[in-house]
């Protein structure tokens, strides 16, 4: 077996596992906050069980995070020596940014909120919970930022066998990377808000403590609302860069075989099975939509799979059903937050309704994956994209079985903590929020 492939099973597994933790990260903070706002203008006991309510399970979300993230920089070193010796000038001085800037920060003033009620400055703990969440988004800046480096390798020099930053500005300002960055933290604060209003269904549907949930859906649905429109709108503008920077990503994502101006947007395609480069089958295309949708003007030529060498396409399939996958939930993310808006008044009187919200707390999450599996497996065959190839960047001297052995392991361990995160935020969504201790400042 190809120690390679399990190295980047590996790495898929870990990433996929803390990927579950990080966008809830990112979107539950700033609804924290601004409860936690609320309740410092407004004197409102309710906006603090809020803030502490919510807290709990950020706090739990936050710490598993943290566990599961830290073996991803560890493989750089043990799994994938080669791609750290030749990128590791620029994509480990992005890291080291990351840690000393943001997690630092977020981890000290996520401790100062958790145990600072009643005992600092009402302001003072206020601006704690805004620093967590304005740490945890600047640290997904610099996280995004080292990935848009390998999506496009901007200001760099080659030195011999390895790559060495030329200009941090231009590495800084690279569109691939701040695109991405747009799109996934948007798409985290609608996982935040479906997260919220699921919840809160629930509790609504049992009629349980109906005032406190009903405040937190309305919050959740205008989230959810504001933030999918967002996310849509930078998915289309990380969809023009990639049709820029990475074309061969883009023909995987549509199934595109053939380089035709006027590229129609076929609404249901089955891609080619085998190595036939024709879909097995098409319908219903809408004429220059694709054209239009990739750079802005409908008689655009967009550059199909047959034009790049077999050895530099992507794997069409997992793309191609990643990307409609992804794309369709985000449409339908639209749509229910907009009806959660339009019934945010009366949610705990509409029953009926109440249960599709629940049923929605997955898809988030869902959506988010496929779209690291877009990004990702759409780069292939390249690591670094037109520089090198991920068949050349493990770790020299490491056998299969020594991969296979951490992967096992890694996967069984990555599945406990996730169940036992999954049990106690459950705990903490299903408990009385009455039970946080009240009390004001001093």
């Amino acid at each position: 077996m190809d120690p390679v492939i399990l190295s980047r099973l590996q790495f898929a597994l870990a990433t996929f596992f803390h990927f579950i933790y990080v966008p809830l990260t990112l979107g539950l903070a700033p609804f924290i906050a601004v409860m936690h706002t609320r309740y410092v203008r407004t004197g409102d006991e309710m906006y603090k069980r809020q803030a502490k309510f919510w807290g709990r399970i950020f706090l739990i979300n936050f710490a598993l995070g943290v566990v599961t993230g830290i073996t991803l920089e560890f493989q750089f070193g043990t799994n994938w020596a080669g791609y750290s010796k030749y990128v590791g000038d620029i994509f480990g001085s992005l890291l080291a940014i990351e840690a000393t800037l943001a997690f630092f920060l977020e981890s000290t003033f996520i401790a100062v909120w958790a145990f600072g009620w009643d005992r600092i400055p009402k302001k003072i703990h206020l601006m704690s919970i805004w620093l967590v969440s304005a740490a945890s988004i600047i640290s997904a800046l610099w996280i995004l930022l080292a990935n848009g480096f390998m999506q496009n390798p901007v200001g760099y020099s080659q030195e011999g066998q390895r790559l060495v930053l030329a200009s941090f500005t231009d590495v800084l300002t690279n569109p691939y990377g701040w695109h991405m960055y747009f799109h996934t933290v948007f798409g985290s604060f609608v996982l935040a808000g479906f997260l919220v209003m699921g919840v809160s269904a629930w509790r609504l549907l049992h009629n349980e403590h109906v005032e406190f949930f009903h405040v937190s859906f309305k919050l959740g649905a205008s989230f959810a609302f504001i933030f999918s429109i967002l996310t849509l709108l930078a998915g289309h503008q990380l969809g023009q860069i990639t049709a820029e920077y990475q074309p061969a990503k883009l023909a995987a994502m549509e199934s595109q075989w053939e380089t035709r101006s006027q590229a129609p947007m076929n609404l249901i395609v089955i891609p080619p099975f085998g190595n036939t480069e024709e879909n097995y089958y098409e319908a219903l295309a809408i004429p220059g939509l694709m054209s239009f949708l990739a750079t802005n003007d409908s008689n655009a030529t967009i550059k199909g799979l047959r034009d790049f060498p077999p050895k530099d396409r992507p794997p069409v399939w997992p793309v191609f059903l990643s990307f409609r996958g992804m794309a369709g939930l985000g449409v339908l993310f639209l749509g229910v937050s907009f009806l959660a808006m339009l019934v945010r008044g009366c949610a705990p009187q509409l029953r009926w309704i109440l249960l599709g919200f629940v049923i929605m707390i997955p898809l988030p999450y869902l959506a988010l994956q496929l779209g690291w599996v877009v990004t990702e497996i759409g780069r292939q065959p390249w690591v670094v994209y037109n520089l090198m190839r991920t068949s050349l960047a493990g770790s020299p001297g490491v056998d299969w079985y020594q991969v296979a052995g951490s992967l096992a392991v890694m996967g069984a361990v990555y599945t406990v903590l996730t169940l036992v995160g999954i049990f106690f935020m459950g705990k903490c969504a299903l408990g009385d929020p009455k039970t946080a201790p009240s009390g004001h400042y001093e």
